[in-house]
Formats: structure tokens, C-alpha cells, sequence
């Protein structure tokens, strides 16, 4: 059964997707499919449109669990290890990263997605509108990668992802890719690539667009988040005022 929206002369709240984002469940992207699979109830009925706004005085759930107000905002780095997934289930019993964090973290999203085999920097936080505003490539976050690829890499055609790349219809926007100076072992060599957009599994379709096979891919920074000395499966909340300094403008919209 779903709830009507509210009339025009007692719209108040906000919408539930939006709150429960806030709330660390998911992107409201991802929440409003959680709606529409009836996985939402209020004030104890079943909900299957986002089209509501709600205050402190409903009752939410998910999957029959009682949702906790906002929190402050919050975010971790983590050193994601290769053979483990971004996801929270996987049917075919896979590792996950978040069967691997502590038993104290709170209910947390993730910053975009790692593939299965790329390790490095990935980012978490209890703030899921936080999540998608990082994600969005509009903000222009960069991501910088350091990759392993087999074979020997052209320079030039390296240069020319700078002007971006269309692989089987696909546009990719401008790549930024390096072959960094003496860091060859044997027939693999290490190269630095930046993106910005973050598209499914777009380094390594680029590289393979080139004739080069990925080797290793590590993620080593996202925006103004480094991965720097964190050891491999450590995670590592990134202090409140480096957050404030680092994401100002969007703290400063969530006020409004």
C-alpha cells in the first residue's frame, strides 16, 4: 500500500529519498530503487513512491529495521584489497569490502565502485548525498591511478586520450596519461592516468584500446583524498576539519 503525497498546504520534510541519503542508507538514486521494490515502509506502511516528504515524527524502515536519524557527516579511506567487491552482497559468495570492515563502522556507502581486481583508494562515508555529489562528473573529481600494463605504451597515443576517446560508441572525456620514468619491470611498465567521469571499468578499456593488457590498476587519489601510506585493507577516517576544508561548498548547499 502506498502513502498519498501530502496536500500542497501541509507539504513539510523533505523527501525520503533525500533523508534517508542522509541517513548513510544508500544514494537517492539507490534509495528510490529500495522504494520501488517495497523494501521502504512508513509510519508502518509499505511505500512504492519516492514522492513523499517526511519529518522526524514518521516512522521509517528498511527491510522491517527501524532507519536512525542524520548523523554528522563522516568519511573513511580505505585501502581496498584486489579479489574483493564494492557491494554488500554478492550471490556467488565473493568477498566484499563490507563484510571486511570493522565491527564498530556505522552504516556506511561507497564513493563510486573499485572492479573486483583493482585495489587502492576507495572512499566511504555515512552520507549518501555526499556520496553522489563526489561521484557526479560535473564536480570534476579527479581520479589518479597507477597502472601496470603489459606490452610497450606509445607515448603519442597516450597524449592523444588528452583530446578523449569514443570505444564501440562510448565517449570517453580527456584522459591524462604518463609512462612514468624508470618504473618498467621487464615487459610490464607502470603508467599514471587521471580521469575524471569514472566510468565502469574505463581504464582498463582505454588501455586495451591502446594494445596494452592491465596488469595491476591502483587507485592513489580521488579529488583531495590520498591513499598515501595506508596499508592494504586499513581504513582510516579522514579528520572533520580536513572534510570541511576539502568539501566547503557542498556543506555550505546542505545548509540551504
Amino acid at each position: 500500500m502506498s502513502l498519498p503525497p501530502p496536500s500542497p498546504k501541509t507539504f513539510e520534510g523533505e523527501r525520503i529519498a533525500k533523508v534517508l541519503a542522509r541517513a548513510g542508507i544508500a544514494s537517492r538514486r539507490e534509495v528510490e530503487r529500495m522504494i520501488e521494490a517495497g523494501r521502504i515502509s512508513v509510519d508502518g506502511k509499505k511505500i512504492t513512491s519516492p514522492a513523499l516528504n517526511v519529518t522526524e515524527a514518521n516512522v521509517i524502515k528498511l527491510d522491517g529495521d527501524l532507519v536512525g536519524a542524520a548523523q554528522e557527516t563522516r568519511v573513511w579511506r580505505y585501502h581496498k584489497s584486489a579479489g574483493t567487491l564494492t557491494t554488500n552482497k554478492d550471490p556467488q559468495g565473493r568477498p566484499t569490502i563490507f563484510e571486511k570492515l570493522p565491527p564498530e563502522m556505522p552504516r556506511v556507502v561507497s564513493v563510486g565502485r573499485l572492479d573486483f581486481n583493482t585495489e587502492g583508494l576507495l572512499l566511504l562515508t555515512n552520507d549518501g548525498e555526499l556520496a553522489r555529489h563526489l561521484e557526479l562528473p560535473q564536480n570534476a573529481w579527479l581520479r589518479h591511478y597507477r597502472v601496470r600494463v603489459y606490452g610497450g605504451a606509445d607515448a603519442k597515443k597516450l597524449k592523444a586520450l588528452a583530446d578523449g576517446v569514443t570505444i564501440e560508441g562510448l565517449r570517453y572525456d580527456s584522459i591524462k596519461a604518463e609512462i612514468e620514468a624508470e618504473q618498467s619491470e621487464g615487459a610490464n611498465q607502470w603508467l599514471s592516468v587521471t580521469i575524471k567521469e569514472g566510468k565502469n571499468r574505463e581504464v582498463r578499456k582505454v588501455m586495451e584500446h591502446c594494445g596494452l593488457q592491465v596488469t595491476r590498476l591502483i587507485r592513489v587519489s580521488f579529488g583531495p583524498f590520498q591513499l598515501g601510506k595506508l596499508s592494504r585493507g586499513a581504513i582510516e577516517e579522514v579528520p572533520a576539519r580536513v572534510l570541511r576544508d576539502s568539501l566547503g561548498k557542498f556543506f555550505e548547499a546542505k545548509k540551504k
